[in-house]
């Protein structure tokens, strides 16, 4: 057995508001230092030997993912212009294919039904990421788009997991690339409608997208010209023209505050002019559209409207008169409003689920779709064209594989093009899914979703092994999907559950702002109330329940495993935000400034400090305290959760005689090593060490 690395406690004070903390695994942070990184070959070497028991059963979960995976597999072709786009996977290649084929006929929104073994007539490969990939250990595309006219590819790729793509331009016509290319830029490239121009940003040291620049093709690099420059450290900046290609929007957005900028896509050297100035407080997005003739915008808000609202002005001049169009609703939390030419799709949130409706310029009014599973998720997926006859949409659900269909606007059918295969005689109706709801300290009732496998028994008949699932943070809603991998828990008897707890968006913007700020403790408070009412409920119990959370979910195990160690037999932390004090002390540090909207300013605010100090789990690691088994996985390359958090996290852990164990990806950035096969591995890595807690390692 490789024995657990202890690294040696070097003298580091940190003073703040009068706080001493002396903070003794600081010096892990230089990732260029070869005693740190030989530590963290040390750390893997540990978790290896102390893993090694499981690589049978890691094979099996891996065998059994890939056996339920269609391995070779074509996507639902998308119309833009006159080609279906789509992209493909054959068997043992890790990354897709990205292809096209020519329309038969312009008036045909039927996509055409691709088969494995069937060859596509005209079928043009435009990029094939398995060549692109080779000789190298990580490969991401961040931006992927093909010019109106269909003669021009533009991507971006990294490399090292860092988030810095290079772009480059590929001619179709005779698949050569061209001399432009376009170092460290931020994902999301994009052509200019007349594609003689690509629109990119870039980041300042602390990783923020500060900058949008404008790259006339055949010009040197070094020659274009920025389009807007935000010097407030708060804010991302992203750009994008509009459906209808009328104009260019650059985006400007804090946590708690947004700002647009307009600029005709026929002009672009020409001056921007501000939809509405910012102003604290209100987020706000907009989109074209033609009505009655007359350019207007939609714009979607929450000035005086806690769940937002969205009213329509004049393009020409935004600043003027406002028509409210959907007035705001309390506990309906209106998401985003897509335009197109003829009709808008609006999408929300009401009784914790998404939804969607189609909107008629004319009438002002919505249509909801309606879908028949009590818990599901739905949105729309992949419409590039400003006048479609067709709606295409994703839905899913804890047991129903993603589908992709088409919406047809003329009768209000919805054409289902194709469901996820799940290989192996996979069967619905041998699973369940249900919602239950715990009880908060503060009275709160706090919604949590279960799937489970029929055959063990319904949740609640006797206790049984769980796996609880949170997040928590920035408003995001953990909804209804569908797992292959979760599969392999389930069919053993396990039971999956997610603790919708406050800080995400699922029950309203109310939600949010609840688990936020000084308010941030809700969240844990929510996840272990969840844990709780799921032993009372006689669901399982702390012997046989494992929590994971990854990133902000991150920071949320590490502060669930300090405030009720008792509750779980064991905590998976996936790029885990553990030493979240340390890191918004810090504004010189990736994403930190951005980042006090979100948790608050514990440099300049002593009662944030303090409130952060409470709850911070690397501070708050007791001595002589049994917790549950820890795994921390990261990556080196992460730029939004340094690896320093979770080794630091650890070493403190084992130190306090916690059983607590780091994996570190060496070639990876926050979102883990890229490749399916890769990833499918990494997830049965995890699911073998989840099995083995709850005694489930011989099933």
């Amino acid at each position: 057995m490789h024995a657990a690395p202890a690294p040696a406690s070097r003298p580091h004070t940190r003073i703040h508001h009068e706080d001493v903390f002396e903070d003794p695994f600081e010096w892990l942070r230089d990732k260029e230092d070869a005693e740190v990184l030989a530590h963290l070959r040390e750390e893997n070497a540990h978790t290896d030997s102390r893993t090694a028991h499981l690589s049978g059963l890691r094979e099996r979960i891996f065998d059994e993912i890939r056996a339920r995976t269609r391995e070779t597999d074509l996507s639902v072709p998308v119309r833009r212009g006159e080609w279906w786009y789509y992209s493909r996977t054959l068997e043992g290649s890790q990354y897709g294919i990205h292809c096209r084929a020519p329309l038969a006929d312009t008036a045909d929104w039927t996509p055409p039904q691709l088969s494995p073994d069937t060859e596509v007539e005209g079928e043009q490969v435009l990029l094939d990421g398995n060549l692109e990939a080779e000789g190298h250990a990580f490969f991401d595309l961040g931006s992927f788009e093909v010019s109106t006219d269909g003669n021009l590819l533009l991507y971006g790729v990294d490399l090292a997991g860092d988030e810095r793509y290079t772009v480059r331009v590929r001619d179709l016509r005779t698949g050569e690339n061209l001399a432009d290319e376009i170092p460290n830029t931020f994902s999301g490239a994009t052509f200019s409608p007349d594609g003689h121009f690509i629109v990119y940003t870039t980041v300042d040291d602390a990783w923020r997208p500060d900058t949008v620049w404008l790259h006339e093709l055949g010009q040197d690099v070094a020659a274009d010209a920025q389009l807007f420059h935000e010097p407030d450290e708060r804010y991302w900046v992203g750009a994008g023209f509009t459906r209808s290609d009328r104009f260019l929007m650059i985006e400007l957005g804090s946590s708690v505050t947004s700002e647009e900028w307009i600029i005709d896509a026929g002009d672009l050297r020409g001056a921007a002019r501000v939809v509405w100035p910012r102003r604290e407080g209100v987020e706000y997005s907009s989109s074209h559209a033609v009505v009655d003739g007359r350019d207007v915008l939609y714009i979607l808000h929450n000035h005086d409207a806690l769940d937002f609202e969205l009213v329509r002005v004049d393009a020409a001049d935004p600043l003027g008169p406002t028509e409210v169009v959907i007035p705001h609703t309390p506990g309906e939390r209106l998401l985003g409003f897509s335009t197109f030419r003829d009709w808008a799709v609006a999408a929300y949130r009401r009784d914790g689920l998404p939804r969607l409706a189609l909107f008629d310029y004319a009438r002002g009014e919505r249509d909801e779709l309606t879908f028949d599973e009590t818990l599901y998720s739905v949105g729309t997926a992949g419409n590039p064209e400003w006048a479609p006859a067709v709606l295409r949409i994703g839905y899913g659900s804890f047991i129903t594989p993603p589908s992709v269909s088409d919406y047809e606007i003329a009768t209000g059918i919805l054409h289902l093009r194709k469901q996820q295969p799940v290989l192996g005689g996979y069967d619905a109706a041998d699973y369940g899914q249900r919602r239950e709801w715990a009880v908060a300290a503060d009275g709160t009732r706090v919604p949590i979703s279960l799937v489970w496998k029929r055959s063990f028994g319904e949740p609640g008949d006797s206790a049984r092994p769980l796996h609880l699932y949170g997040y928590g943070s920035y408003e995001h809603s953990i909804d209804p999907g569908f797992s292959i991998a979760r599969l392999s828990e389930l069919d053993r008897g396990v039971i999956f559950a997610v603790a919708h707890v406050r800080g995400g968006g699922e029950m309203g913007r109310q939600w949010y702002e609840d688990g936020k700020l000084l308010r941030k403790r809700n969240t844990f408070e929510d996840f272990v109330a969840c844990g709780r009412h799921l032993v009372a409920a006689g669901v399982t119990e702390p012997s046989r329940m494992v929590a994971e959370g990854g990133s902000a979910g991150g920071l949320l195990m590490g502060a669930v495993a300090n405030l009720a160690p008792d509750l779980f037999a064991g905590i998976l932390a996936d790029v885990p935000f553990v030493d979240a004090l340390t890191t918004i002390l810090d504004p010189s540090l990736p994403l930190t400034v951005i980042e006090w909207d979100e948790w608050g300013d514990p440099l300049h605010d002593a009662e944030v400090y303090a409130y952060m100090k409470s709850y911070s789990p690397y501070e708050n690691v007791r001595d002589g305290i049994r917790y549950p088994r820890i795994l921390a996985v990261t990556s080196l390359n992460d730029t939004r959760v340094m690896y320093v958090e979770p080794a630091k996290w650890v070493a403190r852990l084992r130190e306090a005689g916690v059983d607590a164990m780091l994996k570190c990806e060496m070639v990876a950035g926050h979102g883990g090593v890229s490749g399916r096969y890769n990833a499918w591995r990494e997830r049965a890595f995890e699911l073998a060490w989840l099995l083995d807690i709850l005694g489930l390692s011989d099933a």
